[in-house]
């Protein structure tokens, strides 16, 4: 009887513990641009949902993605790690052998050993074999439900017919894709979840990245534009502001908000640029664009809101970064981060409270582009950024302090501080090449690799360990 006694009352705590952890949404555009947004300065495109979230929490000036390109960009929220490190070097292609491993330890996986209900629900973009055991999908990285598709939504955003769910194809859907990824992930929250525990849910929208296809309401809201591609574009960011919106009110229909930190962010900047087809998002003024490690490629709209701990209407030019989010989000579950390899994220939540000034890192800001032409990498530390080609032979420096938009290359000017950033980014680049795999030196530099070495033959060990 006392045993009985015991595990009923070790069961309460446990179960008490697990309702008041804080609940974790992490919202993820694709493609879009830091000036995208009305909220950062947009002066046509319409976000009321996101304009109306920023005023409830804080607006990052400084937020980075952890790469230029989409699937290291994601590889980096999930682990706390840079992409070269956890192995996700590039954008990956279908049928590639580059995947997340299961050597990872990935966010959902930690939370749900914390006692977390997990979604995905979106773009996955994390293995080159989707839908395939022979590579990890999302339910082998710690998500109880997942509603996803390889890369893109296809044929278009309208009415996609290559979504699985939980590992069965979904076959064709009616509707376009963000409100209709967003649907499913009301509907796990509404229906499908284990309201006992508290949740972790990742809604990865395809908007703004091209090929896009915007609903006609949205597009009926730019009458003025001229240019439909502008037009389709502007309509593309204001559905997933929709589906964004969405996804607030049914945390607020079911009371969620008040105990939910929200962080909304994209994976990397704009594409094209900015005037011809495609790509009509904005850089707002920074230098580059997707796939470049300027600030135009990299920096990103940041926004979080946790009622109660992140005063509503504020701003912060604190520098964070997408490897962030994994430290951030398991310190606020009050789960501890892995202290059997190197993070390059740290807790960033002391710059979303404006409770610090300055957020210590171990590691640097660190961006490497494998993706030709533009094989390039950059470091930043405080207000320095170095940039660097592939070869380590010819180099930038910036003061972004003074120099948002990169004009200047002080890398004359400023030789000792140069010599002293050079030497320090050859090091760190150094030990990131010895701890990842060697997928980056084996496999084409353009990304794909080659689906004919993709896993399905068995691979080495080491891929999967």
């Amino acid at each position: 009887m006392r045993l009985l006694i015991a595990l009923l009352s070790s069961f309460l705590i446990l179960h008490s513990s697990f309702s008041a952890q804080p609940n974790l949404v992490l919202f993820l555009a694709d493609d879009l641009g830091y000036g995208d947004l009305g909220c950062f300065g947009h002066p046509i495109i319409k976000s009321p949902n996101l304009d109306a979230f920023a005023k409830q929490g804080v607006r990052l000036t400084q937020c980075y993605s952890g790469s230029a390109v989409c699937s290291p960009s994601r590889s980096a929220l999930l682990t706390g790690r840079t992409p070269h490190r956890n192995g996700v070097y590039t954008w990956i292609a279908e049928g590639a052998e580059v995947h997340l491993r299961t050597s990872e330890n990935t966010l959902p996986e930690l939370l749900k050993r914390a006692g977390y209900t997990t979604c995905h629900s979106g773009k996955w973009h994390l293995n080159g074999l989707f839908n395939n055991p022979a590579q990890p999908q999302p339910g082998d990285h710690g998500y109880d439900w997942w509603m996803a598709t390889q890369n893109n939504a296809g044929p278009s955003h309208e009415n996609p017919n290559n979504f699985a769910r939980n590992g069965q194809p979904v076959g064709p859907m009616q509707g376009y894709s963000a409100p209709l990824v967003v649907t499913e992930a009301v509907t796990w929250l509404k229906e499908k979840r284990d309201a006992s525990k508290p949740f972790f849910l990742a809604v990865w929208t395809h908007e703004p990245h091209y090929p896009i296809k915007s609903d006609p309401k949205f597009k009926a809201l730019y009458p003025d534009l001229t240019d439909d591609i502008q037009r389709e574009h502007h309509a593309n960011v204001t559905q997933m502001d929709h589906a964004f919106g969405m996804l607030m009110h049914a945390l607020d229909e079911q009371k969620l908000t008040d105990n939910t930190f929200v962080f909304f962010t994209s994976d990397n900047g704009p594409e094209g640029d900015g005037i011809k087809s495609p790509g009509r998002g904005s850089s707002g003024g920074l230098r580059g664009r997707k796939r470049d490690v300027h600030e135009g490629g990299i920096r990103v709209p940041g926004l979080a809101r946790w009622p109660g701990k992140i005063k509503p209407a504020t701003t912060s030019d604190i520098p964070v970064t997408g490897s962030d989010i994994f430290p951030t989000m398991l310190g606020i579950a009050g789960v501890e981060s892995p202290k059997d390899r190197t993070l390059d994220g740290v807790n960033m939540l002391p710059a979303l409270t404006g409770t610090t000034t300055k957020l210590e890192r171990p590691q640097p800001l660190f961006w490497r582009l494998h993706m030709a032409p533009n094989m390039k990498i950059a470091m930043r530390v405080d207000d320095w950024k170095i940039l660097a080609n592939a070869e380590l032979t010819e180099f930038e420096l910036y003061n972004l302090k003074d120099d948002p938009k990169e004009t200047a290359d002080l890398k004359d000017k400023e030789s000792k501080r140069f010599h002293e950033l050079q030497g320090r980014l050859i090091e760190h680049n150094k030990t990131i090449n010895a701890e990842g795999p060697d997928w980056w030196q084996r496999l084409s530099p353009n990304g794909g690799g080659d689906p004919n070495k993709a896993a399905g033959k068995k691979k080495k060990k080491k891929a999967d360990e």
